[in-house]
């Protein structure tokens, strides 16, 4: 049996794993959902002080002081980036890196390098508007639509649940840049495509796609859980299904 430490992306807890977690467990696997620090249950210690690295060094420390090995460490989405920073501090304790719907970021880069112009002058003026200046608020589902983000299989309870709880993403996490050791480079490492086809994915990684040409190497496999970008609210048992069919 494997065992899962599992991060949510922007504005979530891991109460988004609610759904995932009972197969995984049911199966035998031991599974960790992650909150990280100023969102779901910890938005209580949100501030200026949060940031990319705050975030690396949450996962970091449930890992060690949970004394987890041979971990199968999951980034959904926007939580990639703080996977990929973990993974590098303690590539020792890690079997394998997944990113679901999502894929990492380089060495110096941050998130709001990868994000179009225009997205990330309506993500700046959102902090500055409704954030305090160091916080991104939920966009409504209307703008996740205008920004290309896939809402496939988001019912009316799904959207509900997802809106109920969702925290003000700490901005710092977006803008700090990634710093890499290289020490997880040589781990096994995969794509769950979700809002992408895979043939897609496959084809601008041959096409050298800044965001993509890292997922070239050896160590990559990939799978598929067609669905849209949030899979553990609208396939929660196919994504519990992806992950338990990945191996150390």
């Amino acid at each position: 049996m494997s065992t899962y430490v599992l991060v949510p992306g922007f504005w979530l807890g891991a109460w988004a794993w609610e759904k995932v977690v009972p197969p995984l467990r049911a199966a035998g696997h031991e599974v960790h959902p992650v909150t990280l620090t100023g969102l779901g249950d910890r938005e209580h210690l949100a501030g200026p002080g949060v940031d990319l690295e705050t975030h690396i060094q949450d996962i970091v420390n449930v890992i060690v002081f949970a004394d987890l090995h041979d971990v199968i460490l999951v980034g959904h989405s926007g939580g990639g980036n703080s996977v990929t920073g973990a993974a590098d501090r303690i590539p020792e304790r890690i079997a394998r890196v997944v990113y679901l719907d999502g894929g990492p970021l380089a060495d110096g880069m941050a998130h709001m390098d990868v994000t179009e112009p225009e997205q990330n002058a309506f993500i700046e003026r959102r902090v500055a508007e409704q954030g305090g200046g160091t916080g991104y608020p939920p966009p409504s589902w209307e703008e996740h639509e205008r920004a290309g983000v896939s809402l496939e299989g988001l019912g009316d309870a799904e959207r509900e649940w997802f809106a109920s709880r969702a925290s003000v993403q700490p901005y710092g996490a977006m803008t700090q840049p990634l710093a890499l050791k290289g020490g997880a480079e040589g781990l096994p490492k995969t794509l769950i495509t979700c809002s992408f086809p895979l043939e897609q994915v496959h084809a601008m990684i041959a096409a050298g796609h800044p965001l993509f040409a890292a997922l070239a190497g050896p160590e990559w496999s990939f799978a598929s859980v067609p669905t849209g970008h949030w899979p553990m609210f609208s396939k929660p048992a196919e994504t519990a299904a992806a992950l338990a069919a990945l191996t150390g």
